[in-house]
């Protein structure tokens, strides 16, 4: 297995490619996938950025985010993975690696989320070793709040970021090998 790349028994995930432009494109400018996501659909330009901003994060901060790539189709069905984005949320969010996901309609209800973050945190941890790292979710979002709580993810403060209300998470990884041990 490539170090870029991430093998789970139905996924794989691997660095933005360009030629994975329309297949994140096609996801993000779902405006019922991105309903919890800022509320609007993506347009390509928005897309394009994201890709590129993704690549960047691999290039100058040694993690980043992955498209998730269902095995049995070959098909993009989502994005996982830790980025900075500075969202000038207070000094107990920023700065901190951000554990994000994404998947296309197509991918709901089938547990991909849970395996593509879960793959993505045992690699993080394996790399970034006692580090701490957040999420924000829409506070009506109960299906990312069930991934987030199944990762060891626990609500430690509200925001609003842009104008939406958000709950913000974090996981330790101390605390996580604690509770398993």
């Amino acid at each position: 297995m490539a170090e870029d790349q991430i093998e789970t028994d139905r996924l794989i995930l691997r660095r933005h490619r360009v030629e994975d432009y329309e297949g994140c494109l096609a996801i993000s400018s779902d405006a019922e996938v991105m309903r919890f996501i800022g509320g609007a659909a993506a347009s390509p330009e928005d897309a394009w950025n994201r890709l590129l901003r993704y690549a960047g994060h691999w290039a100058l901060l040694g993690y980043g985010m992955y498209v998730v790539i269902e095995k049995d189709s070959g098909t993009i069905i989502g994005e996982t993975g830790f980025a900075d984005f500075h969202r000038g949320l207070g000094p107990e969010f920023d700065g901190t690696p951000e554990a994000a996901w994404v998947l296309g309609r197509s991918a709901h209800g089938k547990g991909y989320a849970t395996e593509a973050v879960s793959a993505a945190l045992q690699r993080f941890d394996e790399t970034h070793p006692s580090e701490r790292t957040v999420c924000i979710i829409n506070p009506f979002n109960a299906a990312s709040i069930r991934v987030a709580e199944k990762l060891g993810y626990h609500r430690f403060g509200d925001a609003v970021y842009k104008g939406a209300s958000v709950t913000m998470f974090e996981r330790r990884t101390d605390a996580v090998e604690t509770a398993a041990a």
